[in-house]
């Protein structure tokens, strides 16, 4: 039995090969079991293995090639049309099997452990970042049934780096002031009795400063017809003006309502002026 080509369904625990000789005839139709793979493919002559690209197909594929065998990664999209009917392990493994061989088809380029890695360190991330929002959405819905409603333009986190950086607010004489020293401020270009603003600064605190914009572009996603000042002020700015500059001048107006909280040493009253 000399195998040219095959085709090989991935699972947890048990693995369908589908093998065939040059002449395109199959020599090989096995179910293999975990602990069975490594010694079967050892012992196999050097082929061609096509798999289809999922789940740990990247750590086979990379075992394989170390045993001296060609593999290549299918995407599983393309391996559909070459499943004659139903599905089944064998079947799918015999349309690997087929689509490897196409001259015209396209593979996934295999990824080293450090590749895989760093992906799996931003996906880790994406998940975290995912459940972070919908327990906060679902704690601020808890919230809002007992009647505790909190706009997330100024969180926890932002008022706490704010509070740990800024010793003491007084040293700075205005919002503006504050605001200008997180970089939120325009620069000026002045020239021939003519002032041109340009982009932020970006000067001070950086990590401040993203939390600003992060939590002012939140504030702007989730503002809709809220009945509010702030809201107001959101919308009409931004018939005029591109989103990303609406954001850091909302950042710039958050930066001086804290800059207010920390100098009256109070609680923030958003209504206050109203009463």
């Amino acid at each position: 039995m000399t195998i040219t080509t095959s085709g090989l369904d991935l699972a947890e625990s048990v693995f369908q090969a589908h093998g065939i000789d040059e002449d395109g005839n199959a020599v090989l139709v096995k179910k293999l079991y975990r602990k069975q793979m490594l010694p079967f493919f050892s012992k196999l002559p050097p082929c061609l293995i096509g798999v289809e690209a999922c789940g740990t197909a990247h750590y086979w594929a990379r075992t394989l090639a170390a045993m001296g065998h060609e593999v290549r990664l299918i995407p599983p999209s393309y391996v559909k049309a070459y499943v004659k009917r139903g599905k089944s392990d064998t079947l799918d493994a015999e349309a690997i099997c087929e689509a490897v061989q196409r001259p015209t088809m396209r593979f996934v380029p295999v990824k080293s452990v450090e590749q895989r890695g760093i992906l799996m360190t931003h996906r880790a991330r994406s998940l975290l970042v995912r459940q972070r929002t919908m327990l906060a959405n679902a704690l601020r819905a808890h919230m809002a049934e007992l009647g505790f409603v909190a706009n997330p333009g100024l969180g926890t986190i932002t008022a706490t780096a704010i509070a740990a950086t800024v010793t003491d607010a007084e040293q700075f004489s205005s919002g503006r002031q504050f605001a200008a020293w997180l970089g939120l401020t325009p620069q000026q270009h002045s020239t021939g009795g003519k002032t041109r603003l340009g982009d932020i600064s970006k000067q001070g605190d950086r990590y401040l400063r993203r939390l600003l914009v992060v939590g002012a572009t939140a504030v702007m996603r989730h503002v809709k017809d809220k009945p509010t000042p702030m809201a107001d002020w959101i919308r009409k700015l931004s018939e005029k003006k591109p989103f990303l500059l609406v954001s850091v001048a909302l950042a710039n107006k958050l930066a001086r309502i804290a800059w207010v909280v920390l100098t009256r040493k109070e609680a923030y009253h958003p209504y206050a002026h109203l009463t």
